[in-house]
């Protein structure tokens, strides 16, 4: 007996719906894999075949976000902005 068994609902999902499946390092249609194992759903076939150009892009945005660059703002106490007990 399998311990899980794919639902109406995976088999509903799979006109129209893409995905990247990262163990697999394949595109698939509808949710074949894990939802652990997979980026998406994309519009087009294309779109999840560049899922991971995708993702790369959006980190990097992420990463020279201002909005996340907390460390400029940093102070000597801990980086909180607040002063500890005690001190002025």
């Amino acid at each position: 007996m399998a311990l899980f068994r794919r639902s109406s609902q995976d088999q509903q999902a799979k006109d129209g719906q893409w995905y990247y499946c990262l163990r697999h390092r394949t595109v698939e249609e509808g949710m074949q894999c894990p939802a652990t194992d997979r980026l998406g759903p994309y519009a087009t076939r294309q779109d999840a075949e560049r899922a991971i150009a995708t993702a790369q892009e959006r980190d990097e945005e992420w990463r020279n976000d201002p909005r996340w660059r907390d460390e400029e703002d940093e102070d000597p106490d801990g980086g909180t902005g607040r002063t500890a007990p005690g001190r002025g």
